[in-house]
């Protein structure tokens, strides 16, 4: 079933007033606030629009803002095929310091020299070590399963396993600003891209350390972030 048989409904087409009954199943373009789980929005949204079949097309971590595009009714069947689709996002990468989360979600636990970095020296890892397709090893710290327990879940009790590398599609970075410590940088990258991760390996390869300060995922596919309804508009204008 392809995802363009739904109505998809954005900031741009949402309806003045929404009611919750007459759409059977379709497609809706949220912008996730900062410090929501993905989960957060989908139980949200899916108590106002009475439906039990919610789902989301791909996760974003609580610390990260941005699109999260839902399905609804008969629509979660596309939802495989949304999410394998190009993710575009922005990333804030802050040098001098690793965390065990590889984000700010967790506190900094190795530091480093980061003065001796240049945008050149940014630019030439990039293109040389995460460009195209490589092997990336997920973070600890996400909802990956081992032995039918998340990982964050075996890290936050103070284990850790041993995690084998995974490919992914790099297809583009582009170096926005690098001010200071922190490094401003849009990627465009495949599904099961972990940015986090390319921010903790870029540290790494760098001589240095670094971790995922902030990410706005601007585009997944068609499917764009300056179309996405805020989640208190959205409230605003469903009638129940």
């Amino acid at each position: 079933m392809q995802w363009t048989n739904f109505p998809i409904f954005s900031s741009s087409n949402f309806p003045v007033e929404f009611e919750a009954k007459e759409a059977p199943a379709g497609i809706l373009l949220v912008n996730k606030p900062l410090g929501w789980t993905s989960f957060d929005v989908v139980k949200y949204v899916r108590t106002r629009i009475q439906r039990k079949k919610v789902g989301h097309a791909g996760t974003l971590d609580p610390m990260a803002d941005g699109l999260l595009v839902l399905c609804f009714g008969k629509a979660t069947k596309s939802i495989d095929q949304i999410q394998s689709q190009t993710k575009e996002y922005i990333a804030k990468i802050k040098f001098g310091g690793s965390t065990p989360s590889y984000d700010a979600e967790t506190p900094v636990d190795q530091h480093a020299r980061y003065h001796h970095i240049t945008k050149e020296d940014i630019e030439q890892k990039l293109s040389s070590e995460f460009t195209g397709e490589i092997q990336q090893i997920p973070p600890m710290y996400s909802a990956l399963k081992r032995n039918g327990k998340k990982l964050y879940e075996l890290a936050r009790e103070g284990k850790t396993v041993k995690l084998d590398p995974r490919p992914v599609h790099i297809y583009s970075t582009n170096i926005n600003s690098f001010v200071g410590d922190t490094l401003d940088l849009s990627i465009s990258c495949s599904k099961g891209t972990y940015i986090r991760s390319i921010a903790h390996d870029l540290g790494i390869a760098l001589n240095s350390r670094a971790h995922l300060s902030g990410l706005t995922r601007c585009k997944i596919g068609n499917f764009e972030a300056n179309k996405a309804i805020d989640i208190r508009v959205f409230d605003s204008l469903v009638k129940q």
